[in-house]
């Protein structure tokens, strides 16, 4: 049978009708294979991040699941091309790749939240961790299995003889390599920005389809699997890129991604959100009655007073994380003539700040990284508001003695930094306890107060050493009786911190890490209360829970 099989196969590459007899068609074959992988995996970060960020540890998840399958892919390509080497197995492959890749907009998400929630109650530790591994390896790994067996099966089927066969696997390499590169370019800086995640999966699973669609016709073979694919593929598209990444939020104004977030804006009867993750809260707010937030944004209005807001005839304010404006807009709002200044690196957060959040016109906001923008300015300040966050972890760049002392530099006498810390952990060595001590390693007097009723937590630092009774004094100026109150309560709350010796450079800042065990213990703390229901009421009262 096998002899029968390559004896046919030997047939077709005589052929000359046979779209194979030129072998640009299977150089084709490898350029779009190796196109589709990278388009897939970097679609992979994209529909992973809004579930569980998209920080170092999960792109590292990724590609080393990514890699498995194709290692898989590549040992089953390279026997099943020397035991059946005919083409239509593999194109078929390609065809089977094709669909699935294009259900992935339609079922993956569920799959992801249906994941998430078993793991919940079965993981102790690192759920995001093994809840992102579990979704990647179900949801990526077997069409990259079946694209993994491209390249040994084009090898089979394109050396004639061993005199030409180095140049014929060169061509083939070099084939996949450009592939790699345009798939890599394309969607991150055309169509995951400019169509999305889902329409990005949709039209590499199309150009996948195209590509085995023109062998089989060619060939007047498989026009049935073909149809069916083609339908499947047709009807992923049409449903599979209609709902929300947050399918079960029905209070949403705008969805949509940029080159750097996933972002969603909601609206009810007082406030405007943006989250750029769907699980873990909102990272910025708007409040319609222009009244306090509530919110670490009020905390984080001390430190004006820190830097004698009402004893200068020139205030400047730098924001680094602008986010939507919601620091800047209070800011402005409270203290009236002040020059507020922000850097946001995403310019489609800064549209949004205009459009949905009443970020005033009158507030510059420069598109830039906020290290980057210190690093070309020589301008000073008397306070700089450092909220910079990727989605939920912290640009390592931005976490190191080397940026805090450039923070320092740009700083007036007497001037104060904030930083918001977002997730507030319980141990020396933990994500905030780091950022602490290595601000600690530059500044003479840090302080810190825990924001009511969440994760956060607000760092000051300044070299000034009367920056408490600057503090005092300027708090006492304050007209606006509510504002008043809540300096009062926050800065009785006040604690001077003293550093346990972490410090974290450009060289060694794991932030990922830290940040992910932070994560996993407000998880468990979390899970912990629904864990008890499930074990006292079952699954009756677990639903009930739920649903109040």
């Amino acid at each position: 049978m096998i002899k029968y099989k390559k004896i046919a196969f030997g047939w077709l590459m005589e052929n000359k009708k046979s779209i194979l007899k030129n072998k640009i068609y299977l150089y084709l074959t490898e350029f779009f294979a190796g196109m589709s992988v990278m388009a897939v995996e970097l679609g992979a970060s994209r529909l992973l991040a809004p579930y569980f960020s998209s920080s170092q540890i999960v792109w590292t998840i990724i590609i080393g699941t990514i890699m498995i399958a194709m290692a898989l892919g590549n040992i089953y390509g390279g026997k099943k091309a020397d035991k059946d080497p005919n083409p239509d197995k593999l194109y078929i492959r390609i065809l089977i790749a094709s669909v699935w890749i294009a259900a992935i907009p339609l079922v993956g998400k569920y799959i992801i939240a249906g994941i998430s929630a078993l793991m919940i109650f079965t993981v102790s530790s690192g759920f995001l961790v093994w809840a992102a591994f579990a979704a990647c390896f179900v949801i990526f790994v077997f069409p990259l299995f079946l694209l993994g067996t491209v390249t040994p099966s084009l090898v089979k089927y394109t050396v004639d003889s061993l005199d030409d066969s180095g140049k014929v696997v060169g061509k083939l390499g070099a084939a996949n390599t450009i592939g790699s590169i345009i798939g890599t370019f394309v969607p991150t800086f055309v169509t995951i920005p400019s169509v999305g995640t889902s329409v990005t999966f949709i039209i590499f699973a199309g150009i996948l389809f195209v590509l085995c669609a023109i062998y089989f016709i060619s060939e007047k073979r498989k026009i049935v699997q073909t149809s069916v694919s083609l339908v499947l593929i047709v009807a992923c598209g049409i449903f599979g890129t209609s709902n929300n990444f947050a399918f079960w939020e029905k209070s949403l104004v705008y969805e949509g991604e940029s080159v750097y977030n996933y972002l969603q804006v909601s609206e009810d009867n007082s406030r405007v959100y943006l989250s750029t993750n769907v699980l873990f809260g909102v990272q910025s707010v708007y409040v319609k009655n222009e009244g306090l937030t509530g919110m670490y944004y009020d905390y984080a209005m001390l430190a004006p007073y820190m830097s004698g807001v009402y004893e200068k005839d020139d205030f400047d304010m730098l924001i680094l994380g602008m986010g939507t404006g919601t620091y800047a807009t209070q800011c402005e709002r409270y203290f009236g003539d002040i020059d507020v200044e922000g850097v946001e690196i995403d310019s489609k957060i800064i549209d949004l700040s205009r459009t949905y959040f009443s970020l005033s016109s009158t507030v510059p906001v420069v598109e830039y990284d906020g290290r980057a923008y210190l690093a070309a300015v020589d301008k000073k300040y008397d306070v700089i508001m450092v909220d910079a966050y990727q989605d939920i972890t912290i640009p390592f760049q931005m976490s190191s003695l080397e940026f805090f002392k450039m923070v320092k530099a740009h700083l007036n006498d007497g001037g104060v930094m904030v930083v918001n810390l977002n997730m507030r952990g319980n141990g020396d060595s933990d994500i905030n306890s780091y950022l602490s001590d290595t601000i600690s390693a530059v500044f003479d007097n840090v302080y810190t107060v825990d924001v009511s009723g969440s994760t956060n937590r607000e760092l000051f630092a300044s070299n000034n050493s009367a920056a408490i009774e600057t503090m005092k004094n300027n708090i006492s100026k304050e007209s606006n009786q509510q504002l008043k109150n809540m300096m009062n309560f926050v800065s009785s709350d006040l604690v001077r911190y003293t550093s346990t010796g972490h410090v974290m450079t450009d060289d060694k800042a794991p932030v990922e890490l830290l940040g992910m065990g932070v994560i996993d213990g407000l998880i468990s703390d979390e899970i912990q209360y629904y864990k008890d229901i499930l074990k006292k009421d079952g699954i009756a009262g677990l639903m009930d829970s739920l649903s109040n």
